[in-house]
């Protein structure tokens, strides 16, 4: 027997990231959005009347900090479960989160790859049931929450250049070409066409040919919406 889906209610301010995410879950086997809700106030009410096992919760909502509302559902003896997602990097609000049983945190913005992930090793820990044989079986089960060591970077890319080149292009809502990148990072053109190169490949970002007057057309590369609302790789 197969088991249940894991219900999510996706607690996002950001309309545009709300449907994202929800589409992200609805794309992970074993998992099914019932919610997207846009405040505390909403993701209470939809608590209140229907199943909800896991909480996608950004922390900045204009109703409240949802650590805050995270805390209020713990002191209730509400079990649900919780992965933060959100664009502070502070590491105090981090260790907070521990604390308050949250399972996972997630860094916007991401693209569906990050999520899949985290939502895949929620499933295997909450599969792990039953009396433990010893530590192991407890190292296990807690291992499964985990996130991998980050992959390594193609050789003669680096993390702190991938997000500078990373931070231009969501700056840019028209896109850039390789040689705007370059000029703006203070790379090379072919330097930076690798970079952005990488990003379409790892699903964050996308290219088009824009043809001109004559020769070859020229590659605009724009980040994408999907991956501009959510936690990130970058």
């Amino acid at each position: 027997m197969s088991a249940p889906e894991v219900r999510v209610l996706v607690v996002e301010d950001d309309p545009v990231a709300a449907a994202a995410h929800a589409l992200y879950v609805g794309r992970v086997p074993g998992f099914t959005a019932v919610a997207a809700v846009h405040s505390l106030a909403e993701a209470a009410r939809v608590l209140e009347r229907a199943p909800v096992d896991l909480l996608l919760l950004d922390l900045t909502l204009p109703d409240g900090h949802g650590l805050r509302f995270a805390r209020g559902l713990r002191a209730a003896g509400h079990p649900v479960d919780v992965i933060a997602v959100t664009s502070a990097r502070d590491l105090a609000v981090v260790r907070e989160s521990v604390s308050l049983g949250v399972v996972q945190y997630v860094l916007k913005p991401f693209a569906f790859p990050t999520l899949r992930e985290r939502l895949l090793r929620y499933a295997e820990f909450r599969a792990s049931a039953g009396e433990a044989a010893g530590q192991d079986d407890v190292d296990r089960a807690l291992a499964a929450l985990r996130a991998p060591a980050p992959a390594e970077l193609p050789k003669g890319l680096s993390a702190a250049t991938l997000d500078r080149v990373a931070a231009l292009l969501r700056s840019a809502p028209e896109g850039l070409t390789a040689a705007g990148a370059a000029g703006a990072a203070g790379i090379s053109r072919i330097t930076a066409r690798r970079y952005l190169e990488h990003l379409v490949d790892t699903g964050r970002a996308d290219r088009t040919p824009r043809y001109g007057q004559v020769g070859r057309p020229e590659l605009h590369y724009r980040w994408l919406a999907a991956a501009a609302g959510s936690v990130s790789n970058v």
